[in-house]
């Protein structure tokens, strides 16, 4: 399995998006300058373009801008950030937030205002009545005619039901966007609740998925530093594995299935992966959810730039013993890499860190030095993202404020300053966007010069 069997498939980037965190940062470096440019200094041009850089977009007016000239359309099709959820679920919240000009996205009230329409619950409901007569079906057994209409009837019910909790789902991801985190503490509790029950809803539309459910697995952190930095000793991990008899060659000999390790990224966590995820599976590949430090449920200490590091290979070791229906379930000498938007940075240091272990690794929307530049990060605020990304990156890294997260961060957290990009890396894929507002195509570029 190779990189670039893994491509930035059109149908799944409509109907799921990529999470916050992207943009124009790379610059157009003159001929001759090579590599990632010189530490410590800004790029003299950004590639997005002067204009664009120093523009403010619409959308930052208000929720009413917002709304109307960003997410009312995505909302329509069931887009990123609304994947999985439906227009008519969501225009009774915005139609509240924008009668009282309720335009702060971070606040408990954004949260509460989307859980107070009761459509979440109702979603809920009407999907446990649909499990309750699922369970009264009995499963057949030899298919005869009244049996075969019986599993007609219990593949409706399981379809019906996971869509229903699905859209709650959705619901509670945008309540408790743009961000959450649990390391140090829990930056804000009413979003951590709709986080909760973002989570127990997914795993009960998991566990209606016959061929593949979701299974929550909690790995041990081995090298956490739980007294001394204050982390977690779990990282919380959703696996799922393709159907039984699925065979995916050629094989290594080794057993299990080849296995892609999806990192998210800053406000999509792992409930907010189902269609990349059965994209994996129709492939034949299993797949193991994890999310990055200082975002949701990961334990790994978000000051430290190491604190990665120790989580992979807590991770990997696990991945080598797991096993899945009485079988291994993964087979490493097949393991990638595929990190989203902030998440890969991530992608981009494991490929470097853990070069020996992993068969490739893709970077979909990876800032990795400019992206903590000064210049850069004064300008960030006003561009594609739908809140303000300051605030959340630097509690995101262990910052107590933006002022001393721009001072100290590129030093403390770029790759090319700590040297990271000077190791053997694997098979590394970069796959960016030209006019994001975070981390665009110019990377790849300067990849390749450095």
């Amino acid at each position: 399995m190779s990189p670039h069997q893994v491509n930035n498939d059109q149908q799944q980037e409509q109907k799921q998006g990529s999470s916050a965190g992207g943009g124009g940062i790379s610059f157009k470096a003159p001929p001759g300058s090579g590599g990632l440019g010189e530490l410590g200094k800004s790029p003299k041009h950004w590639l997005m373009g002067d204009e664009a850089f120093e523009a403010r977009m619409p959308h930052h007016d208000g929720v009413q801008a917002l709304w109307e000239t960003k997410w009312k359309f995505p909302c329509s099709k069931s887009l990123y950030p609304f994947h999985d959820g439906l227009y008519a679920d969501f225009a009774p919240s915005f139609d509240a937030l924008i009668k009282t000009n309720h335009n702060d996205m971070t606040s408990p009230a954004w949260t509460t205002t989307f859980l107070s329409t009761g459509v979440a619950e109702q979603l809920v409901e009407q999907g446990d009545k649909l499990v309750a007569e699922l369970n009264n079906i009995k499963p057949p057994g030899r298919l005869q005619p009244e049996q075969q209409q019986q599993q007609q009837r219990r593949r409706q019910l399981r379809e019906q039901a996971s869509s229903l909790y699905l859209r709650a789902c959705c619901l509670y991801r945008i309540a408790r966007f743009p961000y959450i985190t649990s390391i140090p503490k829990v930056n804000d509790q009413t979003k951590w609740d709709a986080w909760e029950k973002q989570k127990e809803i997914y795993l009960k539309a998991g566990k209606l998925w016959e061929e593949s459910p979701v299974e929550e697995v909690k790995v041990a952190f081995l090298d956490n530093r739980q007294m001394q930095q204050g982390e977690g000793q779990w990282i919380p991990v959703y696996v799922r594995v393709p159907p039984a008899g699925t065979s995916s060659q050629p094989s290594t000999g080794s057993g299990g299935y080849p296995t892609v390790i999806l990192m998210t990224g800053l406000d999509g966590y792992r409930p907010d992966n189902t269609v990349r995820c059965n994209e994996f599976l129709a492939r034949g590949w299993a797949v193991v959810v994890v999310e990055i430090p200082g975002t949701a449920d990961c334990p790994a200490d978000p000051a430290d730039p190491e604190s990665p590091d120790r989580l992979w290979e807590s991770l990997l070791q696990w991945m080598g013993t797991y096993q899945y229906r009485g079988k291994r379930a993964f087979d490493m000498k097949r393991v990638m890499v595929w990190g989203l938007s902030a998440g890969g940075y991530y992608a981009v240091r494991i490929a470097h860190t853990h070069s020996h272990r992993l068969a490739g690794v893709v970077a979909q929307g990876a800032g990795v030095h400019y992206f903590y530049d000064k210049k850069w990060m004064e300008k960030v605020d006003g561009h594609e993202y739908p809140a303000q990304l300051m605030p959340a990156f630097a509690l995101k890294h262990g910052y107590s404020s933006v002022e001393e997260f721009k001072a100290g961060v590129q030093k403390k957290f770029s790759l090319l300053e700590n040297g990271i990009l000077d190791r053997t890396s694997t098979r590394l894929l970069l796959i960016n966007a030209r006019d994001t507002d975070g981390y665009n195509v110019g990377y790849p570029r300067r990849f390749d010069a450095h």
